[in-house]
């Protein structure tokens, strides 16, 4: 199954200790996607954040590379939505706004659970 990984879904691991690959394979996943949105959100965090914030957003650059680019332009959520929509991916993400909108567009969405697992939302 596809999944789309959200800026903030590449954030878990140095935030939670979650190993986020691991629990998307758990859960029936096997296609990894980032839209370039998504990439250029997470450099401008490294040129901007400082301390553990850049820290998880150098982490989150490396770990892009086991997944699959894909185009977009746009706002992130805007592109992250569209892509979902037009892939019939997943999408893993904690953003609370965006979850609603994946909920109101009938996308299957994937978030952190008590702080330790990754699970359906």
């Amino acid at each position: 199954m596809k999944i789309i990984i959200d800026t903030n879904g590449f954030m878990i691991p140095v935030q939670f200790g979650v190993d986020i690959f691991e629990e998307l394979k758990r859960l029936g996943f096997n296609e990894f996607y980032v839209p370039e949105a998504v990439v250029f959100e997470i450099e401008k965090l490294i040129k901007r954040e400082k301390g553990s914030n850049r820290t998880a957003a150098k982490v989150a650059r490396s770990m892009m590379e086991r997944c699959m680019r894909i185009a977009g332009k746009g706002p992130a959520d805007d592109v992250i939505l569209r892509l979902a929509k037009e892939m019939g991916a997943a999408v893993l993400t904690n953003d609370i706004g965006l979850k609603r909108r994946l909920a109101e567009s009938g996308i299957q969405t994937i978030s952190l659970r008590q702080k330790n697992k990754l699970d359906f939302v």
